[in-house]
């Protein structure tokens, strides 16, 4: 287990500094970031399957319901990655941490809709508790945190596809990035050709960081996937707010973006009912792992 935990809090960690590597890709449009995101990833995932001579196990795992269901979650993943982008970039990372803060009561209600999961009387608590936070968020603002409410939902419902789709995950992240890499090499054709692509014409480290972004997409989703298994839930259910929290950090103290006392109060409604969400999963998986120990 201790070698799990290493690698999951790993991947966690280095998806929380995830917005310094995207700022220093401020020359670059969010689109073509995500366009680069998706091509570089899937390179970088072709070499790994070639590594692991795995080609003829996904081929033959491509039947159609397979090929739709991944599509679904390519698209997902790209509305995602060109959100976060763009919100890092346009001085908003304290509202993308807000989004993978709701991120997983996101998924509890999604799996209470679409997987007829029964929720625990003390699950709905946090539940309403982060609604109202963002409602708040959102009067206090003016409008909805669209931010993070995109962010938590596409993130939220590829988890719920992920959740059911039957492939390992780097065959599975090969599978969701070929979806969309067609379209994503077509536009950046298209901004080559009409002269605004900015790889190979920004700066050297644009280019050599939009090229670098397979690697950087691929090597936390990596780890992860090694150490997930090997780590009970109610762990990872706590490291996931790593992430946010390093985010939330960075731009408050890193870039400087305003923080109010509305946005403190809504936030601090939403940590609430997070510590409740936690303690609760904490506290129900001691009493299961004790209930069911053998004697």
């Amino acid at each position: 287990m201790k070698k799990g935990l290493i690698f999951v809090f790993s991947a966690y960690t280095l998806w929380g500094f995830f917005p310094i590597y995207f700022k220093f890709l401020h020359e670059a449009p969010a689109l073509q970031i995500m366009a680069h995101r998706v091509t570089w990833s899937f390179l970088f995932l072709i070499f790994l399957i070639a590594l692991r001579k795995e080609f003829s196990q996904i081929l033959k795992s491509l039947t159609k319901k397979i090929v739709l269901t991944y599509t679904i979650a390519g698209i997902l993943l790209a509305i995602n990655w060109l959100t976060y982008v763009w919100g890092v970039n346009a001085g908003f990372v304290v509202e993308t941490s807000l989004g993978y803060f709701i991120n997983p009561l996101v998924s509890v209600v999604l799996g209470v809709v679409f997987l007829k999961e029964k929720l625990r009387n003390l699950q709905w608590i946090p539940v309403g508790l982060a609604t109202i936070g963002v409602v708040y968020l959102a009067i206090d603002h003016g409008s909805l945190p669209w931010i993070a409410l995109v962010l938590a939902s596409t993130f939220g419902t590829y988890g719920l596809i992920k959740k059911i789709a039957p492939l390992p995950s780097i065959h599975g992240l090969t599978v969701e990035t070929g979806a969309v890499l067609i379209p994503a090499l077509l536009f950046l054709l298209f901004v080559e050709f009409n002269g605004s692509a900015a790889f190979g014409h920004a700066s050297p480290q644009t280019t050599f960081l939009l090229a670098l972004s397979g690697i950087i997409t691929a090597i936390p989703l990596i780890f992860f996937a090694s150490g997930a298994p090997k780590v009970p839930l109610t762990t990872i259910g706590i490291l996931q707010y790593i992430a946010p929290t390093i985010q939330f950090l960075i731009g408050i103290f890193v870039y400087d973006e305003p923080f109010t006392t509305g946005q403190l109060v809504g936030f601090g409604i939403v940590w609430i009912a997070l510590i409740i969400f936690s303690v609760e999963g904490m506290l129900n998986g001691y009493r299961t792992h004790h209930v069911l120990k053998p004697v």
